[in-house]
Parts: structure tokens; sequence; C-alpha cells
């Protein structure tokens, strides 16, 4: 009876790790405006640390290929990003703010379920990831030159701010919201566009955030994902 109580058990188990995984999200890429599976047409998952039955979601096993599109896509974009003048690029980066302040609780749920910080930890991972943005799109209309005396007489010279380019962001775990917000919006209120590869221990906090770039506006291919 103890060994059939075992097996029922063991059984048991079994399914709920095989549901949790049937039922498990797939994700996709983020490449000029669109989400998009990998090239290669595979995904690897992203499993619950404390309850290793949950898969947290499936996620693209990208190649070069779709690194090369998601720059080309940053690189067609780029242009009329820049040109945009930087207090209209702080409202998109305002927007953002608001969208990560509204999802907050759930972006720290779902940090815990894929990285194993308790909750008061992952809430203020995201708070610094609002708190940064919030802070960043103020820069929008502080993005100043400098002028100093030239050689020559009623002559100044004048330094004016220009975008680098394309930046590529590649991102660690340990603050997987954070982490990327540093690098993702003092990028963008420059002028920037971006690609970002998050860390495969947590690639859906690096998701929720570039999700909401998209729902406060961002203009495609100014931020990809991969």
């Amino acid at each position: 009876m103890a060994q059939a109580k075992k097996a029922l058990v063991k059984k048991s188990r079994k399914g709920g790790r095989a549901a949790a995984k049937s039922g498990a999200r797939t994700f996709r890429n983020y490449v000029g405006g669109e989400w998009v599976a990998s090239g290669s047409g595979e995904t690897f998952e992203n499993v619950n640390p404390a309850d290793t039955r949950e898969v947290v979601g499936r996620f693209p096993l990208s190649t070069a290929e779709d690194m090369n599109r998601a720059v080309e896509a940053a690189r067609a974009a780029a242009d009329k990003w820049r040109r945009l003048p930087a207090p209209r690029r702080a409202e998109v980066l305002f927007r953002l703010g608001e969208i990560l302040m509204r999802g907050k609780d759930r972006f720290a749920e779902d940090m815990t379920r894929e990285m194993g910080k308790v909750l008061k930890e992952t809430g203020g991972d995201v708070q610094e990831a609002i708190d940064c943005t919030y802070y960043t799109a103020g820069e929008g209309r502080r993005l100043h030159g400098f002028t100093t005396p030239a050689e020559m007489p009623d002559k100044f010279a004048m330094c004016v701010r220009q975008p680098v380019g394309l930046c590529g962001l590649i991102t660690p775990w340990n603050f997987p919201m954070a982490i990327p917000s540093w690098k993702l919006i003092p990028a963008l209120v420059c002028g920037n566009t971006v690609v970002i590869k998050p860390a495969e221990d947590t690639p859906l906090s690096t998701y929720n955030l570039v999700k909401a770039c998209e729902e406060a506006a961002a203009p495609p291919g100014v931020v990809n994902l991969v």
C-alpha cells in the first residue's frame, strides 16, 4: 500500500510538471516594432528556481541572423529618432514611467518567479527602473551643451550634444529590470536606438520592460529585443 501511494504521488508530481510545462507561454523577439520568432525556430525554458516544476516561459534561442535583423531595424529607425526633439523623446519615457508604475506589482511577481528574489527585493528592482525613467525623462529638457569665447572678437564656440547612434546592450541577471533601464533609458533620451540582449536566466523582466516601451509608443525599430 505504501509503495502504491508513493508511486501515485510520484506520478502526480510528474503530471503536474508536465502540465506546468505544457501551459507555459512562448515569447518572441521584438524587432522593428514586431514580435517575431527566432530564425532558428528553437526556444529555451525559463524555469522557476524555487519550484523547478514551473516553466515561467519559453524564449527564443536566437541566432546571429536574428541579431543582424535587429541591428538593421535599429539603423533604419536611427535618423528619424535622433531628429525628434529631445523633449518629445522624453514624452515617450514619461509614458513609460507611468506604465511601469501601474504594472509594478505584476512585474515584481514575474521577477520573483524567474530569479528567486523575495517580493520586497524585486519590487525595489522595478522601482529602480521607474525612478530611472522619470529622472532621465527630465533630462530631455536639460541636454545642455556649452558655449565658450572664441579666438576672434565677437565670436563664440558652441557645443551641441549628438547621439552616438546604435547601442548594443548586454545585461546581467541580478537586477533584471533595473540594470537594463540604466542602460536603455539614457540611450533613448539622447536620441540613440537600441538592441538589447537580456541574461538567459531572467529574460522575462527585460521582456516586460521592452513591452512597456512598445505600449508607451516608442517608434518601431527604436527599441529591439533579441
